[in-house]
C-alpha cells in the first residue's frame, strides 16, 4: 500500500466493512450515530491482511515488540506481527483473575523497544495507560500505531508523555456515511 489510489481504496474497503451506521455508546457516556466496528475488520482476513501490511511502513526502525490492546489491538497485533516478523505481547485492561493472573502475555520486553497497537485512538487515555503498563514492566514505550485517529486529544495527551502516534487513517480520510462522527 504504497501509492495513494490503493491507500484510498483500502480506506473505501474500511468503510464499507467496518464503519457502522448505528447509535454506539461511548466509555464516557457519549454517544455516536456511527462508528467504526473493529471486529468487522478482524472477521474479514482479506481485509485485516491489507491494513497490517499498510500499517508495517508505520512501525518504527528501531521497534523490537509489538504489543496489542485488549480486545481491539489483539487481531491488528498478530496480523503486524506475522507482517513484520516482530514478536508480539497482548496487553489485559485487568489482570487476568485466575491462571498466570498476568495483565501482559506474549514476548519478554525487558528492555526492548516497544510499540503499542490499537484499533481506534480517541482521547489517548487507554494508550497512555498502557504505556505506563509497559513501562513499569520493562518495555521502553515511545511510539503506538491504531488504524483510524479521531481528533479527540489524543495525539496531544500521548505526545505530552513522549509517546508518538502512527495512524493508518484520520476520521476525515474516511467517507461522510450522512454528516455523523466515527468511533
Amino acid at each position: 500500500m504504497t501509492t495513494s489510489t490503493s491507500l484510498a481504496g483500502l480506506v473505501a474497503r474500511l468503510a464499507e466493512t467496518a464503519c457502522v451506521r448505528a447509535p454506539f455508546k461511548l466509555q464516557d457516556g457519549g454517544q455516536l450515530d456511527n462508528y467504526f466496528d473493529e471486529y468487522r475488520l478482524a472477521a474479514d482476513p482479506t481485509l485485516l491482511r491489507d491494513v497490517a501490511t499498510a500499517m508495517v511502513p508505520l512501525v518504527p526502525s528501531d521497534a523490537q515488540v509489538l504489543a496489542g490492546i485488549e480486545l481491539g489491538g489483539i487481531p491488528l497485533v498478530v496480523a503486524l506481527s506475522a507482517a513484520t516478523g516482530l514478536p508480539a505481547v497482548f496487553l489485559r485492561r485487568r489482570p487476568k483473575g485466575y491462571g498466570s493472573q498476568h495483565q501482559i502475555e506474549g514476548a519478554a520486553i525487558d528492555g526492548r523497544r516497544t510499540v503499542l497497537v490499537d484499533d481506534v485512538t480517541r482521547s489517548g487515555s487507554q494508550l497512555l495507560h498502557m504505556a505506563r503498563l509497559l513501562r513499569i514492566a520493562g518495555g521502553p514505550v515511545a511510539d503506538a500505531l491504531c488504524v483510524l485517529e479521531r481528533p479527540l486529544g489524543g495525539r496531544e495527551l500521548l505526545a505530552e508523555h513522549r509517546v508518538r502516534l502512527h495512524a493508518l487513517f484520520a476520521e476525515a480520510d474516511l467517507p461522510d456515511p450522512g454528516g455523523a462522527a466515527t468511533a
